[in-house]
């Protein structure tokens, strides 16, 4: 058997048995598991498999694998399974253990903070879209580094290039919709409507309020509230509306009532919050300078760590909606390169061959952006390294904060953002990785590190 089965079969031996699976779906990383019964896992068990980097019981139960492995790893779940990524078992045979098993997680998950829960939700809306925002955005800005070099922008291959990199965000607020609804239990295709809706280009010849409406006012925290509204609705309407019609009135009414709902309140509504948590943001970093960028930088990690990055995201695309661009996302970026930094600091002091190996494979991949090998291989199962990680990151990121780096895009961070970076500016923004590099190994080499750590990896 191949690497990925044999993994597949120990996660299944490990969770309870493939009965034992609820949902499967996965990230760029992580494969994520909805159990039955979650007693029946054995978490310990399960980060002793060789080829697991990390586990976070949350949720859902999240097994770090690492990029291309995971797809591979999900696959082979499926399989074994016959679930279907991202699709839910509606087994109905569940045993009355199981069943109080779900309930008592569904009371453990709503004991977190309101906030923990926010950002777990638009976590969930935005990572299935994240393979096609890195894919958008490294090939968005492949093609205006090339424009910025001096190609041709009327050149059919460059307009082709343009035309595929601005797909996704000329329909993202329907796929935003779209996830919305279906995190929330709604029908999909009625959230789709929601977000097509406040970002339909005939807004612009409806006057309300004594004003034009304004294409794409309140942005995808519109569009997710309106979303939300669509399920909230249709669900409710539901529970009054006869069988016998519900597949006509049930849509037709909730559209109707959010349609006008989100022209005449979500979207003035959703334009303020908009515009305030963009100013805000935009202060912050004026006033704030490098301090705020440290602190922004240097707290990424712990974000990363519990899985709610993600909830930043929608953040990212309305700077990029609003202003133009994202100073954040560079900033934020200098957290995996600060873990980057520690884990070359570890592998130079380590005699450990095993976190030797691990390091080797999980580095190539943390130069290119994607840290959670390294975090939950290496950084956070050590401790301390964890620590001098953040200072390095908080190092590179009061250096971007000052330079006032920005991003045309959204994309995977490390040196796989290069070609989206603003104005020209990549020899900055690969200074403040190097800036981050040096200062997570010098932090790491000094204090962070002693050979004893490893004797439990």
């Amino acid at each position: 058997m191949k690497k990925e089965e044999v993994l597949a079969e120990g996660i299944l031996e490990h969770v309870g048995g493939k009965d034992n699976l609820r949902q499967l779906a996965h990230c760029m990383t992580r494969v994520r598991l909805a159990l039955k019964d979650p007693t029946k896992a054995d978490i310990q068990a399960l980060k002793q498999l060789d080829g697991i980097m990390g586990v976070i019981d949350d949720e859902t139960l999240q097994i770090v694998v690492g990029p291309g492995t995971v797809n591979r790893v999900a696959d082979h779940l499926s399989r074994k399974t016959g679930l279907a990524i991202g699709e839910e078992s509606v087994d109905e045979n569940l045993t009355f253990e199981e069943r109080a098993a779900i309930e008592r997680q569904k009371v453990k998950d709503k004991q977190k903070s309101p906030f923990k829960r926010f950002l777990r939700r638009l976590g969930n809306i935005f990572i299935p879209l994240i393979p096609g925002l890195v894919a958008s955005g490294i090939i968005n800005g492949a093609a205006n580094f090339a424009k910025n070099a001096g190609v041709d922008a009327t050149e059919t291959w460059m307009q082709i290039l343009l035309l595929i990199g601005s797909t996704l965000f000329a329909y993202l607020a329907i796929l935003v919709g779209w996830n919305t609804a279906k995190e929330f239990g709604g029908t999909p295709v009625l959230g789709a409507i929601a977000g097509g809706i406040l970002f339909n280009p005939l807004l612009v010849d409806i006057v309300i309020y004594g004003e034009p409406l304004v294409v794409g006012r309140g942005g995808l925290f519109g569009v997710i509230f309106a979303a939300w509204l669509m399920t909230y609705l249709e669900k409710h309407i539901r529970r009054f509306m006869p069988v016998s019609i519900d597949i006509i009135f049930t849509p037709l009414l909730t559209v109707l009532i959010v349609g006008f709902t989100a022209l005449y309140a979500i979207m003035p509504v959703a334009g303020v919050l908009s515009d305030g948590i963009m100013k805000a943001i935009n202060v912050i970093l004026e006033v704030g300078g490098p301090l705020a960028g440290a602190v922004l930088a240097g707290f990424f990690l712990p974000l990363v760590m519990v899985g709610l990055h993600h909830g930043l995201t929608p953040i990212h695309l309305e700077l990029l909606n609003t202003v133009g661009n994202t100073a954040l996302l560079p900033i934020l970026a200098m957290a995996g390169a600060g873990q980057v930094g520690a884990a070359m600091a570890i592998f130079v002091k380590t005699r450990n061959q095993r976190l030797r190996n691990i390091i080797k494979g999980a580095i190539p991949v943390g130069f290119l952006g994607i840290g959670e090998p390294l975090l939950y291989g290496v950084t956070l199962p050590l401790g301390r390294p964890f620590l001098t990680a953040c200072m390095g990151a908080a190092v590179g990121g009061a250096f971007q904060a000052t330079m006032k780096t920005a991003a045309l895009g959204v994309g995977v961070s490390g040196l796989s953002l290069t070609p989206l970076i603003d104005n020209g500016m990549y020899l900055t923004y690969i200074g403040g990785l190097v800036i981050s590099y040096v200062f997570g190994f010098l932090f790491t080499f000094w204090f962070g590190f002693k050979e004893e750590m490893a004797d439990g990896i």
